[in-house]
């Protein structure tokens, strides 16, 4: 289980695992809008970083980041290289 402080969004947390096929699994936002959040979170599910990052990095909302964004974040240190 990895667990990502977030910084400048509603969600203080994402918790979240990576198999042992580089996919995205079980995850979870701590705060934040919940409905949305719960979107996000069944979409990137058994996807790969590299599928996730492109896609949800950059996207702002307050304070010049957002949850996807964070979320794309988190996931940076698992991109392949």
């Amino acid at each position: 289980m990895i667990t990502y402080s977030t910084k400048g969004t509603c969600s203080k947390q994402i918790i979240f695992d990576i198999d042992s096929e580089n996919k995205i699994r079980n995850v979870k936002f701590i705060g934040g809008c919940s409905g949305n959040l719960q979107g996000v979170a069944r979409l990137v599910e058994g996807k790969t970083p590299d599928e996730i990052v492109p896609l949800l990095e950059g996207i702002r909302c307050k304070q010049n980041t957002s949850c996807p964004d964070q979320f794309a974040q988190a996931l940076k240190p698992y991109l392949t290289k």
